[in-house]
């Protein structure tokens, strides 16, 4: 009997421990997830900083009436700038920083250029004046150089393409690049920056 009561008990004993190795272990409250950092808005464009896309509020790639807000409008409208105005226009916007002129192909921003008496520099410090030589010791292999078209050695044209571009004629509409045109004294003197219509020697042509 005593055998008996000691197995029963030791059964029961058993039981309970099972019956404790099922129940859930409580878990601590778990810390709530830190809610993810936004990212910084990116920098605002810099009004006097010529890059591949742009110059401050004018963006290559815009409509012109998107330009007219930011820019306004032709400050010489009777000024004719292409054979086809409405196909390909140059003119300098009456807000536009001093003798810059842009581009418009179809309706829209394809080129800005900095010419002579401009003030305005590149993303890389280079605006008119700067010597072609400074410009490939800066850029390095990521520069082109092309003879110039009308002028003799030194003069040349040197491209730097941010994207899309190569050594021949580049004709991708998203390509974005800058075009330094030094002339015979070795000095640019003119830059030009936009799409692959940075590669026109003759304005719209």
């Amino acid at each position: 009997m005593i055998r008996f009561a000691a197995v029963s008990a030791l059964a029961l004993l058993t039981l309970a421990a099972c019956e404790r190795r099922d129940d859930p272990v409580a878990q601590p409250p778990s810390a709530a997830a830190p809610a993810p950092a936004e990212a910084p808005p990116p920098p605002p464009a810099n009004a006097s900083t010529l890059t591949a896309d742009g110059l401050g509020a004018a963006r290559i790639g815009m409509t012109r009436a998107e330009l007219v807000q930011v820019w306004g409008e032709d400050s010489q409208p009777n000024a004719v700038g292409g054979a086809d105005p409405e196909t390909c226009d140059e003119f300098h916007p009456v807000d536009a920083p001093k003798d810059v002129r842009v581009m418009i192909q179809n309706g829209v921003l394809t080129r800005i250029t900095a010419a002579r008496g401009a003030t305005i520099k590149t993303d890389r410090g280079f605006g008119v004046g700067d010597t072609g030589m400074a410009i490939k010791q800066a850029y390095g292999g990521a520069v082109f150089a092309q003879s110039h078209k009308y002028q003799s050695a030194p003069a040349e044209d040197l491209f730097v393409w941010s994207r899309g571009g190569s050594t021949t004629y580049v004709t991708d509409p998203a390509a974005r690049g800058i075009r330094y045109e030094v002339g015979s004294d070795g000095k640019v003197m003119m830059i030009h920056a936009g799409d692959p219509s940075i590669q026109l020697v003759e304005g719209c042509s």
